[in-house]
């Protein structure tokens, strides 16, 4: 990638992240309990222009607050389309998202999306990349107190001041992360941000992701076609068939407290969602 495409992928990302919608600074040093915000998605279906039949059909459910669920499929069932309508960088043929009550009708920075990709400016250091979407938000005043505790949660504090090129790539999915924190939001969507990563580093981040979001109070959707990262990650799983895309299957998961990879309870429960995902999907 051109070092011009880096920079218009990363400020269509930070923009998506970071629409100017003014918050009241925090606490100094403090990294606040959001709500978690309430998904209710109605009768949607969409279709891509020029195609003959939708590729979405008629997909109604309800995301309670603080929730963390995973849309897993396998490649083509939508499940990547339904993010990205949830977060309103598309809008449905038919039907609605509204989040909290409100249709959503476009990107705000009360809910932000993590791409498979971290999307960063090459040339900036690890702090000044996790304080984008408070630039792009007009916030720079919360800067000097919320980039050092959000690099704190994500385990980067030694790293502020290094180029994010010098990052292994987890790391760097890691000052994404910190970037998509930074403007408190109530919604965390995640579009198969560890897909590219080594298993160690992806694990690693799979479960200091789900932490991070319950210690925050977040409402998360997470899209993946991993069935372990779904029971180490999620509240509760939706199985998408294609042709066209819908649910399938809805379960709630229950690996146990710890979710340990090596515990019974994990593998009973990894074992029941392969099973159910084997027989619906």
């Amino acid at each position: 990638m051109t070092h011009h495409a880096q920079f218009a992928t990363a400020k269509v990302q930070g923009a998506a992240e970071a629409a100017v919608v003014p918050v009241p600074p925090t606490t100094k040093g403090a990294t606040p309990m959001a709500t978690g915000a309430h998904v209710q998605i109605d009768g949607l279906s969409h279709r891509y222009r020029g195609m003959a039949a939708n590729c979405l059909d008629d997909i109604s459910i309800t995301v309670p607050a603080g929730q963390v669920l995973a849309l897993v499929g396998r490649s083509g069932c939508g499940k990547s389309t339904l993010l990205h309508l949830i977060s309103g960088l598309m809008q449905p043929a038919e039907g609605g998202v509204f989040i909290d009550g409100n249709r959503v009708q476009g990107a705000s920075p009360r809910w932000v999306v993590m791409f498979q990709a971290p999307s960063l400016f090459p040339w900036m250091t690890v702090a000044q990349n996790a304080a984008l979407g408070l630039r792009f938000a007009r916030r720079t005043a919360e800067i000097p107190e919320r980039v050092p505790a959000l690099l704190e949660m994500v385990g980067l504090s030694a790293y502020a001041d290094r180029n994010v090129q010098d990052l292994s790539g987890g790391q760097q999915q890691r000052v994404a992360l910190a970037r998509s924190l930074a403007t408190q939001p109530d919604l965390l969507l995640l579009d198969e941000p560890f897909s590219a990563l080594d298993a160690f580093t992806r694990r690693a981040l799979q479960q200091d992701v789900r932490r991070i979001a319950k210690e925050l109070g977040l409402t998360v959707v997470l899209v993946t076609h991993d069935i372990t990262e779904a029971a180490i990650m999620a509240d509760r799983a939706l199985i998408m068939a294609p042709d066209p895309g819908r649910i399938v299957t809805d379960t709630m998961l229950d690996p146990g407290p710890e979710r340990h990879r090596d515990s019974p309870a994990f593998e009973a429960e990894r074992a029941r969602l392969a099973h159910l995902f084997e027989t619906t999907a």
